[in-house]
């Protein structure tokens, strides 16, 4: 029985549906009335989160295809079609760390990262986008959604994942730019800066995200960052577009993006001896970014 009809009639992909974040979404989707693709590497975890979907009178299926492959990507968003008859939203979720700091960095460690994170929100929303695409030039409104996933190491860098944290900017840069050109189609994007307990963080954070002892709000509970997605994944949610949510706890807010910030015009080149000046003092009225995280 769903909690509500919030997401009823409505089909949505989450990929890494298996445990953590992804399985939290899934559960929740299903609960306000969504029918869940699950997609996971892991086959026994995507097939648990399923059986938890079932047995509480949700709707949901597996697909253990792979996001990095633009070709078996392109068989979860068929699979979603075949089984429910439409696709209106995608969770990209899944994702992998290869902590290093950046002079000890292999190229493996930055191609496994990039290729998860990067790729695989491309891969799967292109053959999406494609999809809705067609149904808007046939005159249907496909009330599409794209759910993509940055993290705060994306927003302000974090030392020892430079390779995750570039990743996760360039996931804000494609939501952005996913916002802007697909608005014709009646597709949205946005993205979402979590922070929960998943396969990711629970032995480097381990001690820090327990649950409370005492029983009190968990803040890291990952079913805590739910409501937000399966509101995003809604038809309620046409009029928002290109913004990352940040996501904790009770805690709630929009992040501010890079932009233009106080400016110094000459009106004519600069000398090389004059740009130090200029930086000092567009310094001094510059807002200072947040600090990176770990410093």
């Amino acid at each position: 029985m769903a909690a509500s009809d919030f997401c009823a009639n409505r089909t949505v992909i989450v990929t890494g549906a298996g445990n953590g974040l992804g399985k939290a979404y899934a559960l929740a989707l299903a609960a306000h009335g969504a029918s869940v693709v699950i997609n996971d590497i892991n086959e026994e975890r995507a097939e648990g989160t399923k059986s938890e979907i079932i047995e509480a009178g949700g709707k949901a299926v597996c697909d253990l295809s792979d996001i990095t492959n633009y070709q078996d990507a392109g068989k979860i968003v068929q699979t979603a079609i075949e089984a429910y008859g439409d696709l209106h939203a995608v969770v990209n979720n899944a994702g992998n760390n290869r902590d290093r700091m950046f002079a000890s960095m292999g190229e493996d460690d930055w191609d496994e990262v990039i290729r998860v994170h990067l790729k695989g929100h491309f891969c799967i929303s292109s053959h999406a986008v494609q999809y809705w695409r067609n149904k808007s030039k046939e005159g249907v409104k496909p009330e599409a959604r794209i759910i993509n996933t940055s993290s705060g190491a994306g927003l302000q860098g974090s030392v020892g994942q430079s390779n995750y944290a570039a990743a996760k900017a360039g996931i804000l840069a494609l939501t952005l730019n996913q916002s802007a050109e697909l608005a014709r189609y009646d597709i949205t994007a946005n993205s979402v800066a979590p922070q929960g307990r998943t396969g990711m963080t629970e032995k480097v954070f381990a001690e820090m995200m327990k649950p409370p002892e005492d029983g009190g709000f968990d803040s890291y509970d990952p079913a805590n960052v739910a409501p937000l997605v399966v509101y995003l994944c809604s038809a309620h949610s046409a009029h928002i577009t290109g913004q990352c949510f940040e996501s904790f706890g009770g805690k709630l807010s929009i992040a501010e993006g890079w932009k233009t910030g106080p400016v110094h015009d000459k009106e004519a080149r600069y000398e090389v001896e004059e740009i130090q000046s200029v930086i000092e003092k567009l310094s001094e009225i510059t807002p200072t970014a947040q600090k990176v995280y770990g410093t």
